[in-house]
């Protein structure tokens, strides 16, 4: 059955959509800055509590874990129907910055991890919360408004590698209690301030009885495994590049240490904010399906390179690493267009949820795999762990592709 053709969405004439942007914005950037609070502080925590390179990378791990149930929990509770979204995403981000505050009094890995887990737990109110209610305000635009959501949180995830860079040989307490008031602040903004605009998102419950129906249907499982093989690669890459660029900067003996390692990872990660922007508006003209694939092959092929370039003229090395910071983030909001797509219409809440769950668990793995790999065998062994990620992303956007094409559903997806 071919899918209908969608009717053009009203312009987006609405007064205050482009201020209430804007706020959500910088509270979404605000707000996940808690997220690689333990990554950018590593050596510091690692000092203090004599963590091997596997328990600081279950740190970040639990993150992804804690988000992971966030989010079960919110979609089985239907949070984002019954709590205003005001409350929920303010209140969230206050909590989440509380706890990660609370790093600074922890008194051992456990009560660290227990830490990391909840924040990962909380933000999940912040993060689709967040999608959901710049979509009230938009119609036609609303692609390019989530674009911009996704490219806000991309930044603050960031920003621990932001004040990392100027944290000075301390830099525990200036870095995490400037991530803990930053989300503060963002949770505050949203409380105070945040009105819904007059278009209703559409509401799509998870439901248990679907989850046999998603994993059955196999255009939903192709995209949920695309975008598994994409967070394979994307969080694990996110969380130690600034100890790879720790390494390029002092055997390359260009100077400079873990201050100015952690400004090359904040920048080549936040210039994937606006590229997540750009990609949205290849997808919309060249189809979701080729613009993933070849953020997935730009982004697969700089990580390959990435263990054998770091003795190359630093210029180099930040030119390929700004290309893998647009290309691997580049694809990520469009695999879940995919899914809102091609989902059975009646399990597409389910859908998304159970595609966030498996992407998200699976990048605790990759980030452990990584860090333990690098401190045993060196960075080319590590990032080859990765490479199986963009290879299995490639594989099911081609066959997803072929499918819709050979189905008439169109080349070029609209969202």
């Amino acid at each position: 059955m071919l899918p209908s053709t969608p009717s053009e969405p009203e312009p987006d004439t609405t007064p205050g959509r482009g201020p209430a942007l804007l706020l959500l914005s910088v509270a979404v950037l605000l707000g996940m800055s808690p997220w690689f609070t333990s990554a950018a502080v590593g050596e510091a925590l690692a000092a203090r509590h004599g963590l091997s390179a596997g328990e600081l990378a279950w740190l970040t791990g639990a993150v992804q874990l804690g988000f992971v149930a966030g989010t079960l929990v919110a979609a089985v509770l239907n949070l984002a129907d019954v709590v205003p979204a005001r409350w929920y995403f303010g209140a969230s981000a206050v909590l989440a910055g509380l706890a990660n505050g609370l790093l600074l009094v922890a008194p051992d890995w456990l009560f660290l991890l227990g830490l990391r887990f909840a924040t990962g737990f909380l933000l999940a109110g912040v993060y689709p919360p967040g999608m959901k209610m710049a979509a009230t305000w938009f119609r036609a635009g609303r692609g390019m408004a989530i674009g911009v959501v996704v490219g806000a949180l991309t930044v603050g995830k960031a920003a621990p590698f932001l004040l990392r860079g100027f944290g000075g040989e301390a830099p525990l307490v200036p870095v995490t209690t400037g991530a803990t008031v930053a989300a503060v602040l963002g949770g505050l903004l949203v409380l105070l301030l945040w009105r819904s605009g007059p278009h209703e998102f559409l509401r799509r419950p998870f439901r248990w009885d679907l989850a046999r129906t998603v994993v059955l249907h196999r255009k939903t499982r192709l995209a949920t495994w695309g975008y598994t093989g994409h967070m394979w690669e994307l969080y694990a890459v996110w969380a130690v590049l600034h100890l790879w660029f720790t390494d390029v900067l002092d055997p390359g003996g260009f100077g400079g240490g873990a201050d100015r390692a952690a400004l090359l990872a904040f920048g080549a990660i936040a210039v994937g904010g606006p590229g997540a922007v750009l990609a949205g508006m290849l997808a919309d003209r060249w189809g979701r399906e080729r613009t993933t694939i070849l953020a997935l092959v730009v982004s697969g092929t700089c990580t390959a390179m990435a263990g054998w370039i770091m003795g190359s003229p630093l210029p180099l090395v930040v030119l390929v690493a700004a290309i893998w910071g647009v290309a691997v983030v580049a694809d990520s909001a469009q695999f879940s267009a995919l899914v809102t797509e091609v989902a059975p219409s009646h399990a597409v809440g389910t859908a998304l949820t159970l595609q966030t769950s498996v992407g998200f668990g699976v990048t605790a793995i990759s980030i452990w795999a990584v860090q333990t790999a690098q401190a045993t065998w060196g960075w080319p062994a590590a990032w080859a762990i990765l490479l199986p990620g963009p290879v299995l992303g490639v594989v099911a956007m081609a066959r997803l592709l072929r499918l819709r094409t050979e189905e008439g559903a169109g080349e070029v997806a609209t969202g």
